[in-house]
């Protein structure tokens, strides 16, 4: 199980667990069960340049299409095709089998929220 305080939030409701210059981005609980059922994810590819900040792909449910924003500025090094194959874990495994893309970072990690902070921002648990 995924230490839930040891990753970091954006206000965008995406994850990020940093692991020297790779960062992990998958989208929290909370927007994974607030669309409904996901049926398609849009990636970018490995290689891609991301920026803070910026749309790096869509998660469209049953209700709605929401985009994804890149919350650190570096280059797609891995994409996780569990994900594109089956985007049902989004709903079912958000912190674990879905994790979306990792990328190498190569700016600051500045502006990104701890647990209690998103928690408060959602009105969740800490």
């Amino acid at each position: 199980m995924t230490d839930l305080n040891a990753l970091l939030y954006t206000a965008e409701h995406e994850w990020i667990r940093i692991d020297g210059d790779i960062a992990t981005i998958g989208v929290t609980d909370y927007a994974a069960e607030q669309p409904g059922d996901v049926v398609f994810v849009d990636l970018p590819a490995a290689d891609a340049s991301v920026a803070s900040g910026q749309v790096m792909g869509e998660i469209e449910s049953t209700k709605s299409v929401s985009e994804l924003y890149a919350p650190v500025d570096g280059t797609v090094v891995e994409v996780n095709s569990a994900v594109d194959e089956n985007p049902g874990l989004v709903n079912e495994s958000p912190f674990e089998d879905a994790w979306l893309v990792r990328v190498r970072v190569t700016g600051d990690v500045d502006g990104l929220l701890d647990r209690a902070a998103y928690a408060a921002l959602t009105g969740a648990e800490a």
